[in-house]
């Protein structure tokens, strides 16, 4: 779940060029400034197509064919060696794990699927007190450990790399087309996005920041200037269910197994890498608005907290964040 969109693109005539398509699961959009030696707009769809589709045959838990749908379904004790991009998200989920003392994990899909809202779900539902137990002794990155270049699990754990691939394909994108000579473009893969360099007319790459202003619209914010950073938003606000009058999000809390209950409904996370961005704002959503809040203060994040208050929404942004996108004057 994004609320991030591209703001004040008009005006810029044909000068910006445009392509995209459908990638897990969403879509993806590059929009760049044409400039001598580089290839067409057609030859970069090509070459952003090749990366994505790659990283689909890796990421994807809704292909067999996958590669972490093999490892998810090999049993208990097993080990798989796995492909450089799979390790290095791997590592970097590990490390985060550990800073949040397990508030950002990489092996929720048992409970995702449980409460209707992963790839092997059937439906939203409350689960009983059994099955949740019982799914809950899958997951938790202290069942994963590498040993001698192989991941192996030591119970029935599921690995799922939804909350970072994202951003790390936007990373990928970006480097591949900077190496094909291109200096002023905006990448934006399902919701995550980075931007690089300028305009035709000179000015910024603007992203809006969007809360919603009635139950599922939204109303922009803020309006950011984006130029070597990228941008990740994490939220609940548009993936729930409802039961007996209580709400039920899609962002989890590995430690409890239960959707979170604050009253965070969105972080928007900048970095230079757009898959610390993707993997942060995550974890900052799990954590919620003073937890999360705190976490991000001490480690020096750039973060904007959008908070339910009553019938309507506050914010607040931590001081890394008022330092790179400064309100206006």
């Amino acid at each position: 779940m994004v609320l991030l969109s591209m703001t004040g693109l008009g005006g810029c005539g044909q000068s910006v060029e445009r392509f995209g398509g459908p990638t897990m699961g969403s879509s993806y959009t590059v929009q760049f400034v044409p400039a001598n030696n580089v290839p067409d707009a057609a030859k970069l769809k090509a070459e952003v197509d090749a990366i994505l589709a790659d990283l689909d045959q890796q990421f994807s838990t809704y292909r067999d064919d996958s590669i972490v749908s093999r490892f998810n379904a090999l049993p208990a004790g097993s080990c798989m060696a796995l492909p450089a991009d799979m390790l290095k998200l791997w590592r970097f989920g590990e490390a985060l794990a550990q800073q949040s003392d397990g508030a950002f994990d990489l092996t929720v899909e048992p409970l995702m699927n449980l409460w209707g809202f992963g790839p092997q779900s059937r439906r939203e539902q409350v689960p009983d007190a059994a099955a949740l137990e019982r799914e809950r002794a899958r997951v938790g990155h202290r069942h994963l450990r590498l040993e001698d270049g192989r991941l192996c699990k030591s119970v029935d754990t599921q690995l799922d790399f939804d909350s970072i691939v994202a951003g790390y394909a936007v990373d990928k994108v970006s480097t591949r087309l900077a190496a094909l000579g291109l200096k002023n473009f905006l990448v934006e893969i399902t919701g995550e996005l980075k931007a690089v360099g300028h305009k035709p007319d000179g000015t910024s790459w603007r992203v809006a920041l969007e809360v919603p202003s009635g139950e599922r619209e939204r109303q922009v914010e803020r309006s950011v200037a984006v130029d070597g950073f990228g941008l990740s938003t994490s939220g609940d606000y548009r993936n729930y269910f409802e039961e007996g009058g209580q709400r039920y999000s899609h962002t989890f809390d590995p430690r409890s197994g239960m959707p979170v209950r604050h009253a965070l409904a969105a972080v928007t996370v900048a970095d230079a890498q757009a898959l610390r961005a993707d993997g942060l704002s995550t974890l900052l959503m799990v954590l919620g608005p003073e937890e999360g809040y705190t976490f991000a203060e001490r480690n020096g994040l750039a973060a904007f907290f959008i908070v339910r208050q009553g019938e309507g929404f506050s914010t607040r942004a931590t001081s890394r964040f008022e330092e790179l996108f400064p309100v206006p004057e």
